[in-house]
């Protein structure tokens, strides 16, 4: 089972390489996924990415769960790719992992997954989340879909991921080791 991570020009790069490095220390396989036609994919801030594959190259099928890290335009050009809003939809319907922080969890409201359900993000971006119990905690999980609110989040955010993933103890482990409280 894998883990996916996807890069979209503009991602914010805290949460995406805090996420990778803390699942990465959970013990799982973590595989970056460019959206566009090249690896490297330029953050925010400017800081360029290398992924790790291409979202061409890849059979999502093994997939445990699918992380959208936030940032703008990042979560703007995750939500134009027609291909990755179709895998979204697949694991969805199939009740599989999809987490997603900061202002990407609009990509979520925009496909109608969070119907009914509890979610967080980013301040101001609300509205996007149709059908949601928007609520103004750090990270929540509901179901099968589990939401972060922002930069300062990414760490609980990730550890959920490792606590749900590989277990609670794993995730203590991990935040031990880190000198996390």
């Amino acid at each position: 089972m894998s883990v996916f991570l996807f890069l979209a020009e503009g991602f914010e790069e805290i949460e995406a390489v805090s996420t990778i490095d803390i699942l990465r220390r959970g013990g799982l396989d973590v595989t970056t996924i460019s959206i566009s036609n090249h690896p490297t994919v330029t953050g925010a801030h400017g800081i360029p990415v290398i992924a790790d594959a291409l979202f061409d190259e890849i059979d999502f099928s093994s997939g445990e769960i699918l992380i959208l890290p936030g940032g703008m335009p990042g979560a703007k050009n995750l939500n134009e790719h027609a291909g990755f809003k179709s895998l979204l939809k697949h694991y969805a319907a199939n009740g599989k992992y999809i987490a997603a922080i900061c202002a990407a969890p609009l990509v979520l409201g925009e496909l109608n997954v969070l119907q009914g359900k509890k979610a967080v993000v980013y301040p101001g971006y609300e509205d996007y989340l149709h059908g949601a119990t928007v609520l103004k905690e750090n990270v929540v999980k509901d179901g099968n879909i589990i939401t972060g609110r922002g930069p300062g989040a990414v760490v609980d955010f990730a550890l959920t991921l490792v606590a749900e993933l590989r277990g609670q103890a794993q995730a203590t482990d991990v935040a031990e080791k880190m000198l996390l409280k």
